[in-house]
């Protein structure tokens, strides 16, 4: 259950985690007081991850917060994770009841499996909303949902997307754009293998022109796509794996002759 309070705009927003270490009757009251008594307002409370709750709190200044901690830490029924300035993931573990997965060792990749697609969309479309060029790239087996997640990101975002590349509903493949196409608000979606296996260097250019504008561009199969041309997996900002379940291993074997990427194949899939 999500609990909002009121909101005022002349405070600063703060994310507080914390761990349950003994849970009893009323602990979530005696944190609520002790914010009123500090005069910190809660936005949202939520459960995060098993015994953790995250609140969304505002703040006048940042010796309010001093306070808060130094009071929370003497506290035995409870352990602080985190108060910070919140980040995207704390907003939406708060407004989902959960943390998004994220690769240990590479910071910028993101994991989902296909009952997770309420949040991914959340994600995606708050990426989609921030100004200025972003490089995303999206990893899946056929039809595990990635196209379609990105244009209900899209929608979300009050994005106008734009196939560059695609199988959604047929084989695109583009080679140039109208003038008005060419804004910065919209959304450019590109699918690296279609790229790769089926378009001439006109399609080359004009990936190039989309790349250069400063606008969110979303790459389905970005490791096929950067093995086939002059981009590398570090030139993206953010990198999504989709999958059916956990344990599934996305791969693409592209050097086997009978793949599923084949050309006989190729436009049976809706990758």
């Amino acid at each position: 259950m999500v609990i909002v309070w009121e909101v005022f705009m002349d405070k600063t927003e703060w994310y507080l985690e914390y761990e349950i270490q003994k849970n009893r009757p009323g602990l979530l009251g005696d944190i609520s007081s002790l914010l009123g008594m500090l005069s910190i307002n809660i936005v949202t409370i939520n459960g995060v991850d098993e015994g953790r709750r995250g609140l969304l709190i505002l703040a006048k200044d940042h010796e309010q917060i001093v306070r808060l901690e130094s009071i929370l830490n003497t506290m035995d029924t409870i352990k602080v994770i985190k108060l910070r300035e919140p980040k995207l993931r704390d907003r939406l573990a708060v407004r989902h009841g959960r943390y998004i997965q994220r690769d240990a060792d590479d910071k910028k990749t993101f994991r989902f499996i296909r009952n997770e697609l309420g949040i991914l969309v959340d994600f995606m479309a708050e990426l989609f909303k921030q100004d200025g060029h972003k490089l995303i790239g999206i990893r899946g087996m056929p039809r595990v949902g990635k196209t379609e997640s990105i244009v209900a990101s899209s929608v979300c975002a009050n994005k106008r997307w734009l196939f560059v590349s695609s199988t959604l509903l047929k084989q695109t493949i583009r080679n140039q754009l109208i003038e008005d196409e060419y804004n910065e608000n919209n959304l450019f979606i590109i699918d690296g293998i279609v790229s790769t296996r089926r378009a001439n260097e006109r399609h080359w250019q004009l990936v190039r022109e989309i790349m250069r504008l400063n606008a969110v561009k979303v790459v389905e199969h970005p490791d096929v796509f950067v093995q086939n041309s002059e981009y590398t997996l570090e030139d993206f900002d953010y990198i999504i794996e989709l999958r059916n379940d956990p344990d599934e291993e996305i791969t693409y074997e592209l050097e086997h002759k009978n793949s599923m990427f084949s050309d006989s194949e190729f436009g049976g899939f809706d990758f």
